[in-house]
């Protein structure tokens, strides 16, 4: 298991790397703010907030913090990427990890998305 969650990490962290940086793939973007709502199981909850600027990368891919969930996640790209290309400033919705494996606990996500272009 610690070989998996290691190997996962490093996968996060490449994938991070070639996503590029916020100025260079969205230049009209000043500053996204995500906040979520996790939810594991039902009960447990905690709420955290992410902003990316300019110097930021441009990845909106968050681990699943669900016990023993290793491979899992919850993807923003495409909310944020719809965002953009529509010059939207705010979204609201619920996403599910991708992982769909019955042994490992899983977590929920409520997000709002805001968003301010240069």
């Amino acid at each position: 298991m610690y070989n998996r969650k290691n190997e996962a990490r490093e996968e996060r962290l490449r994938q991070k790397l070639d996503a590029g940086l916020m100025s260079d793939r969205f230049p009209e973007v000043a500053n996204i703010v995500v906040r979520m709502k996790y939810v594991k199981e039902g009960t447990t909850s905690l709420l955290r907030t992410l902003n990316f600027y300019p110097g930021s990368h441009a990845f909106f891919r968050m681990s699943c913090l669900g016990e023993g969930c290793v491979d899992g996640g919850l993807d923003l790209t495409r909310v944020i990427t719809m965002m953009i290309r529509n010059h939207k400033t705010s979204a609201k919705g619920e996403l599910r990890c991708e992982n769909k494996d019955p042994s490992a606990v899983h977590a929920d996500m409520a997000y709002e998305v805001s968003m301010k272009y240069a």
